[in-house]
């Protein structure tokens, strides 16, 4: 089992850990593309979804913007991107501003250096995403370790992220993090992001045979995020006692929602039963709001194949990642060609004060916000049980009553990042993806898509709606010269 990223921070008293191994399957090599335009039935009416353009390339070395580019394995990157070169050491160490995120290339055997500049209250998570290039062949140890440093070379934290044993080329996360109450690296000052290519030697690493290692660089998205201070201090103990029984599975009719390709492209999904298709070696990106007092529960089937008898160990995966991509748990279920599930371990209710526990899947259930679930399709289906698709259903429960934040002194960066506003919850019933509520799309969509879910059927509503979509659609028309002239270059 053991497919972990974890924050590793030195404390006064102790060292605080979540294990650094990922699960391990063994899974050949495929391109994949994500599918991310759907029609999703809600309440016996059609919520209308774009497909989202992909554009497929690549960015590295170059400070600049990438809108939406895609890299190895159809991962969409986040529209916007900007392009920075990660330096060799500190003096020539790129900036990095939280609230942005940036793409970037870790050659093989690479060792790259970024900067941060923090106030002294400030919390800062930078978690770093790797994607192998399209065809790249991986080891069990490969991967990669995410560690911020002080000024001094004093290490704050570091985690890991690596394929496992199921040798699957796919997007690993790692986390790294400057928190504040820890003795080490406080202040305001200057921090280094140090992110690290791992990489083995052997018939399957870089002096082997099959070039297991020699895959080229690896794309990079970094996606720093700042959280401030409380106006008061709290307890700094986690919560003793919480429901850690397992719910009753949701139950109901499914609905259809394809995921995204990933994270700043995740599909909004709510509690309820869900179902899509997916390919063997296809990674799914979902995001769920869930509030300051409550729980989640997922679980993952894999429908029954009519395909040729077999054995796939690590056949699906299921993990859950926080708002700031911090790797919380998972699960993976093998296949025989019967329907099979895996459910993720009960969680605990967000709450601020579980940054004080020591279990890894208490303490990353810190903040409120979209949490992040990953389904992977092992390549090794393909192998067995053919090229699909494979009917995937989810099953999601959100439980508990929301209750205020915690009281923070300012806003975090990204804004609105620990809280679940109404359009996410808005975004959870029309599955709303992250890239499609930006730049120009805006009051015309909303109000067309708010006509297909409220089912509204009179004809003075119909045209009351095309009206608005009509005007939004020529003001965006006559604006699109002054957003043009102000995008910026870098």
């Amino acid at each position: 089992m053991g497919r972990r990223t974890g924050w590793r921070t030195r404390w006064p008293t102790a060292w605080w850990w979540s294990g650094a191994a990922r699960r391990d399957r063994r899974l050949p090599v495929v391109h994949v593309i994500a599918r991310t335009g759907t029609a999703a039935v809600l309440c016996g009416t059609v919520a209308l979804s774009a497909p989202a353009a992909v554009a497929v390339g690549s960015a590295t070395g170059v400070v600049g913007s990438v809108a939406g580019a895609s890299g190895g394995y159809g991962y969409a990157f986040a529209e916007g991107a900007r392009t920075v070169v990660g330096a060799a050491g500190t003096a020539d160490a790129a900036g990095l501003r939280p609230g942005a995120t940036y793409r970037s290339s870790l050659p093989r055997n690479g060792k790259l250096y970024y900067r941060l500049e923090l106030r002294a209250p400030t919390t800062a998570y930078v978690p770093v995403t790797a994607v192998p290039p399209a065809g790249a062949t991986v080891s069990a140890s490969d991967g990669i370790r995410v560690s911020v440093q002080d000024a001094n070379g004093g290490s704050c934290s570091y985690a890991s992220a690596r394929f496992g044993a199921g040798l699957s080329p796919r997007p690993v996360t790692a986390l790294g993090l400057r928190e504040v109450g820890n003795s080490l690296c406080q202040g305001t000052g200057t921090f280094y992001v140090l992110v690290e290519r791992l990489e083995t030697s052997g018939p399957d690493g870089p002096d082997g045979p099959d070039g297991a290692s020699a895959s080229g660089a690896w794309d990079l998205e970094l996606a720093p995020a700042a959280e401030p201070r409380l106006e008061r201090t709290e307890a700094t103990s986690a919560p003793e006692v919480w429901d850690s029984a397992s719910p009753e599975a949701v139950t109901g009719d499914p609905r259809r929602r394809a995921g995204g390709a990933g994270f700043a492209a995740a599909r909004a999904l709510g509690p309820g039963v869900w179902q899509t298709d997916m390919k063997p070696g296809q990674t799914l990106f979902y995001k769920v709001p869930v509030d300051w007092g409550q729980q989640v529960h997922a679980t993952a089937e894999l429908g029954s194949s009519s395909g040729a008898g077999g054995y796939v160990s690590g056949a699906l995966d299921l993990a859950l990642h926080n708002p700031v991509r911090g790797y919380v748990a998972d699960a993976a279920l093998s296949y025989n060609g019967s329907q099979k599930a895996a459910a993720l371990a009960p969680l605990p209710p967000v709450e601020y004060r579980n940054r004080y526990a020591v279990p890894d899947g208490v303490r990353t259930m810190r903040f409120a916000g979209s949490y992040y679930l990953v389904v992977h399709l092992s390549e090794g289906m393909a192998d067995t049980f053919g090229q699909g698709p494979f009917g995937v259903t989810l099953r999601l429960r959100v439980t508990g009553t929301p209750h205020a934040a915690p009281g923070y002194a300012g806003p975090s960066e990204p804004r609105n990042l620990f809280e679940v506003t109404a359009q996410d919850r808005a975004a959870a019933v029309t599955g709303r993806s992250g890239g499609e509520d930006g730049g120009n799309g805006g009051d015309g969509d909303t109000a067309m898509r708010a006509l297909a879910v409220g089912g509204i059927g009179s004809g003075s509503a119909l045209l009351l709606a095309l009206g608005v979509w009509t005007v939004a659609a020529r003001r965006r028309a006559a604006a699109q010269p002054r957003v043009s002239a102000q995008k910026p270059t870098a």
